[in-house]
């Protein structure tokens, strides 16, 4: 473990294997941790890549049961989780990268094609989140119960009012697709990306194939690709497949 510090921001990282270098990033929403990547995902990202990729993954900043910590930016929440995913590469040196993210990975990795598209070679989105016209309020919801009281109990300076500017900035504000860009930049997005796409509440299959369909290099797994468990290794392989193949240096 290692840690990156910028003024008030902490962040914890870990990194394994050798390589062209691969950022890994957890789902469980805003309490996202290394931990998280490596117990309550499909698969375990770190050991399935760490032979041909360095691979690079952190606490999410004020996530509980992580060890990363920095100031609430309710004005700027995406923004201000780019700002330490970004941060920690230029504290490795790290100029070009791969990324791979579950969950609220989705929406991250979008931010991040939208703040260094020319670093980052090509991306892969696991079941990712997306905004259910039906159930708008659902990330919100959950965050202001599962995250916002834990974290105030240990940051007394933090308080559940600011927790409300933070959740609705980030939920709330521009409640539709996948939160961080427009159905737009997708349609222009010349990066590769590959799509798992899921079906539960907080990852909905019309959002990311609709992110497929707009996306001009984008690919999209089988579905489902969890169920039966037996399909996992399959997707992995196309994961592997899609990685070796925009990875810089591939014939």
């Amino acid at each position: 473990m290692s840690f990156y510090e910028k003024g008030a921001v902490r962040i914890q990282f870990e990194e394994a294997g050798f390589g062209f270098p691969l950022m890994l990033i957890a789902g469980g929403g805003l309490n996202s941790t290394i931990s998280g990547l490596k117990n309550n995902s499909p698969f375990n990202a770190i050991e399935e890549f760490k032979a041909e990729y360095r691979c690079i993954a952190a606490d999410l900043r004020n996530a509980n049961g992580g060890q990363s910590s920095g100031p609430l930016e309710v004005d700027r929440p995406w923004d201000s989780y780019a700002d330490d995913q970004l941060g920690v590469m230029d504290h490795l040196g790290i100029d070009k990268f791969m990324v791979l993210g579950f969950c609220i990975g989705g929406p991250f990795i979008w931010n991040l094609l939208k703040r260094a598209p020319d670093r980052i070679v090509a991306a892969v989105l696991v079941q990712p989140s997306g905004s259910r016209p039906q159930m708008r309020d659902l990330f919100y919801d959950n965050n202001r119960q599962g995250w916002g009281p834990a974290l105030t109990a240990k940051r007394p300076e933090i308080t559940m009012e600011m927790v409300d500017k933070f959740l609705t900035k980030m939920y709330r504000t521009d409640p539709d697709f996948v939160f961080t860009v427009t159905r737009d930049f997708v349609r222009n997005c010349q990066t590769p990306v590959l799509i798992l796409p899921d079906d539960v509440p907080a990852h909905p299959y019309a959002v990311a194939m609709e992110a497929a369909m707009l996306a001009p290099k984008a690919e999209v797994s089988m579905f489902p690709w969890k169920e039966p468990k037996e399909r996992i290794p399959l997707a992995v392989r196309q994961i592997r497949s899609f990685l070796r193949a925009h990875r810089p240096g591939s014939v």
